[in-house]
Parts: structure tokens; sequence; C-alpha cells
């Protein structure tokens, strides 16, 4: 058998992983699946939101339904990134995929906001590893200096899911139901699971040295203690002089501090701290819990400004987020290209950072009087600065640490600009809506309406309710939620300062040029991998041909 002579001698046991373009490609399109379930749903609630609260009586907590969702993705994550390095990332995924099709379920049949916010605290569950591991397994089988052009697509997926779904959340709430909102996660979630399931063909491991499960539950307790302490403090029920709110930062306390001993000793710890001694990570994940607490708290309150403020349909709000889409898919595939063709990345968080802060400061001006054209051009501006931030800190981060570390270090990444995210969200969402509850109070009290009376009409009021009121009490309305709204954006501002002055002082190192599962020995990659594949189908070949000569 002469065809098969010239293959090199391999070790005893399972072929090694051959890291073709074919097959990358090929796990690249389950990524793109998963990718676009999650981010998906962090959008199609947004237009839907307040049909939904409205509906199952939720106005006042309504901050909840994001919170919920990124709370729980923000304890996973890191989860998820460390179990993938030491477990292999396959089975993960899938099971991350499973979760979030069947908590959507629950979602649509749920009966009372607190049964449907709990859903939603389990989808988020799923939609954590979704992110994670998408962004980890593009590291394991792309070299970070190759990694721009993969990276840049995974971007523009959250672009294209910021515009599909509060345009798919309008459609379902002003043609169909609310409820149809998450009925469309189940076909694309089996959809995704499937191709999951048949192209991402990645090695699985086995635990070498003990999981920290301590690491683990402090840190989920901490950042529970941390979201609660912010929600507490900034709501009118309890406020910063409660000791209920005091006792959640108690626990915050003793919580980290408990986390950090227990990192210090374990033997392969969820988040080591030996990576906050890496000056190019910390800085990149700074940038990115300082971006966080900025950008999540504007994108999942615009689309209730457009309906409630300008009188915008939800359909309309969902179509009017489509120049962000367009901004950002056009700057996040576009720097990732550039960053391929050139190996220099510094200049692009400085330039999104400014551009996202040019934006910031023209939403402070949004009234019930902008007009349309103009919110379109600010919304614009604002997805053309995050495409040149949020895909390219974590190539950054991922290109600063060793490969066996690579999970590790994107799920940390991720986590602190999710805390930043549930930050952001928790603290501006709950003076938005404190301030929105006592103007609409106010409003159907001058109205004539009895105190009871106004907190039931503030507590139900939704898009559709809202052209049955007469007309001084709908201009009232509109008037309230512009009031509430617009201020917040001044107090997002500094944060994106803070993120241009860490991007400034970030420091660029050379990209690698070797995958992670190739540097860890599980694969083979680049021309090798395409040579072995080219001997593998000429042997097979050989062998089929064999029986016909005999």
């Amino acid at each position: 058998m002469t065809a098969t002579a010239s293959v090199p001698t391999r070790p005893v046991g399972p072929a090694p992983l051959l890291l073709t373009k074919r097959r990358i490609w090929i796990i690249f399109s389950a990524l793109i699946a998963g990718m676009l379930l999650s981010s998906l749903d962090q959008t199609i609630v947004s237009t839907a939101m307040p049909t939904i609260v409205g509906e199952l009586g939720g106005v006042s907590h309504q901050v909840w339904i994001s919170t919920a969702y990124i709370l729980a993705t923000t304890i996973v994550m890191p989860i998820y990134g460390k179990f993938g390095d030491v477990l292999g990332r396959r089975r993960l995924f899938l099971v991350a995929i499973a979760i979030f099709t069947l908590a959507s379920v629950g979602c649509a049949f749920a009966t009372d906001f607190w049964m449907f916010v709990v859903f939603r605290a389990i989808q988020g569950l799923g939609g954590g590893g979704l992110m994670i591991l998408s962004q980890a397994i593009i590291a394991d089988i792309v070299p970070a200096n190759e990694r721009g052009k993969y990276l840049g697509p995974l971007g523009a997926i959250f672009g294209l899911a910021a515009v599909a779904g509060p345009l798919l959340g309008g459609f379902f709430v002003d043609h169909l139901t609310w409820q149809w909102a998450f009925y469309i996660n189940i076909p694309v979630g089996v959809a995704a699971f499937f191709i999951a399931l048949f192209a991402l063909q990645l090695p699985n491991k086995k635990a070498e040295k003990p999981i920290d499960w301590l690491g683990v539950v402090f840190l989920s307790a901490a950042t529970t203690c941390l979201i609660f302490f912010t929600d507490f403090g900034g709501s009118a029920d309890f406020g910063w002089d409660s000791m209920a709110t005091w006792w959640w930062g108690l626990g915050l306390v003793v919580a980290a501090a408990l986390f950090i001993f227990t990192e210090s000793r374990a033997a392969d710890p969820i988040m080591p701290l030996s990576m906050f001694r890496n000056p190019v990570f910390v800085n990149a994940t700074a940038i990115g819990l300082a971006l966080g607490i900025g950008m999540f708290a504007a994108i999942g309150f615009v689309p209730t400004f457009l309906q409630m403020s300008s009188g915008t349909s939800a359909a309309a709000s969902g179509l009017l987020m489509l120049p962000m889409m367009v901004g950002l898919m056009g700057t996040s595939i576009a720097s990732g290209l550039l960053i391929t063709k050139t190996g220099k990345y510094k200049i692009f968080p400085i330039l999104g950072t400014i551009i996202t802060g040019i934006a910031m400061f023209a939403m402070t001006t949004l009234s019930a009087s902008t007009p349309v054209w103009l919110i379109c051009v600010y919304l614009f501006v604002f997805g053309a600065g995050l495409g040149l931030i949020m895909q390219v800190v974590v190539l950054v981060v991922q290109n600063a640490v060793p490969a066996a570390d690579i999970g590790t270090a994107t799920s940390t990444n991720n986590y602190f600009r999710e805390v930043g995210a549930a930050l952001g969200t928790a603290v501006f969402g709950t003076l938005f809506t404190t301030r929105l509850t006592e103007n609409l109070t106010q409003v159907f009290t001058d109205a004539g309406a009895t105190a009871e009376q106004a907190g039931q009409a503030t507590s139900t009021i939704d898009p559709s309710t809202l052209s049955q009121l007469p007309d001084a009490v709908r201009d009232g309305v509109v008037t309230a939620y512009a009031d509430a709204l617009a201020p917040v954006f001044w107090y997002l501002i500094p944060f994106i300062v803070v993120a241009l002055i860490l991007a400034i002082f970030l420091k660029e190192i050379p990209l690698s040029d070797v995958a992670g599962l190739v540097a860890r020995g599980e694969a083979i990659g680049g021309e090798e991998a395409e040579r072995l594949e080219a001997e593998q189908r000429s042997a097979d070949a050989t062998k089929v041909a064999e029986p016909a000569i005999e």
C-alpha cells in the first residue's frame, strides 16, 4: 500500500483534529447559530417590554426583566469558561442551547410577572454559555492574527439582533401577541442544536484537577449581592439609607473576600488571580466593564423611549434601530478585517469610545419632539462606535493569555462587562423607573384619579392603552417618559470617558499565529492539516479501489 506510506507516524490513540479551512467554516456556522439565538433574545424583549409589563402588572418592576437575564448570564459566564477549558466545549454548548430553548417555552406560558422573571433568569443560564463558548471556540480553532475576520461577523450578529429583535418584538406585539417573542426561539433553538450537534466536532476532555466548586458558590453569591445592593439602593421602596440595602452590601463584601481567599488556594481556580497581574488583560477587561455600564443601559431603554415618549408603535421603534445595526455591523466587520491585515488593534477601541461618547451626548437631547431622522443618526453613530470596541477587546484578552486559559480569560472579560451591564441596567434602570413612576402618578392624580387609581393606572399603562386616554392625560404620559429617560444618558457619559482613557493606555502586543487547540496539542492546523486531510482522502480512495482490483 504505497498510498499510506507517506503518512507520518502518530502516537497510538484517537486521530488528532485536523483544523482545515473547511472544518473551521463548518464549526463557525454552528457558532453563528448559537450566537444569533442568544443575542436575539436580549433585544426582542425591548420593544415588547411595555406590553408585557402592562399585561402582567409589573410596570414599576420592569427593570427586573432585564436584570434577571443579565444577572443569570453574568453568574454562569466564568463557569462555562473554566469548565470549557477543563472538560471541552462541545457538550457545554449543546447544554446551553437546550436550557435556553426550554426556558423560552416557560416565558411564553408565564401567567404572572414574577414567573416570567424566573424563566428569563433561566434563559440567562443558557444565554451566558452561548456567548462565552462561541468566543472561546473561535480562539481554539483560529490563530489570533486571523481571528479578527471571524470575530467581526460574530459582533455583526449582535448588531443584526439589535434590529431583528426589536422588529420582531414590535411585529408580534402589533399583530399577534407578545408570547410570540418567545415562541420564535423554539424553532431557532432546535435548528441551532442540531447544527451544533453535527458540525461542532471538538475533542472532549476530563478534569485533571479538582473542580473549584467553592469558587463557583462564592462568585455567584458576590454577583447576586452586588446586583441586589445596587437595585435596593436605587429604588424608591428602600434607598441608600435602608438597612436592607446595606445587608446586601455586607453580603457582597463577605462573599468577595471569601472568593478571593478561595481562589488563592484552589488547585484550579475558576478565575485565577494570576490573570490580574497581566496588565493587558486588566486594561482590556476594565474597558469592557466601563463600556458595559454605558452600553446596555442605553440600548435597553431606547425602544421604550421611542414607543412611549414619541408615540411610535412597537414595530416602528424596532425599525428605527436599523441604523444602529448598520453602523455596528459595518465597523465590526471592517475592524476585524483590518486587524487581520495589519496586526494592529489599539486604534480601534480609542476611536470607538470617542464615537460612542459623541452619540451618548447627543442622546441627552432626546425629547418627544426630536425628529425621527435625527434619532436614526444618533443610533447609527452609537452603533458604529460599539462595533469598533466589542469584539476587539475580546481578541486582545485572548491574545494576552496562554492557550490553556483562553476560555477562562474570555469568560472573565465578559463577566466584568456583564457586571457593568447589570450595574448599568439596575442603577440607571431604577433611576428611570422610579422617576417615571413618580411622574405618571402625578399625571393621573392631576387628572382627578385617587392615589389608588393612579397607582393602578401607572402599573398597567402600555402602548395599546395610551391612545385611548384623553388628550391631556396622553400628553402628560408622553412628557413623563421623556423627562424620566433622557437625563439618564448624562449619567452614562462619564463611563465612556473612563473607557477612552483606558483605551489610550492599552498596550499593543503581537498577535499569535497559533490556534488554541494547536497550541495545546489537541489539533493540527494550517498547511499540515490540509496536507494530512488530502493524504487521508487518498488513502480512503485506495481502500475503496482495492476490492475492485482483486
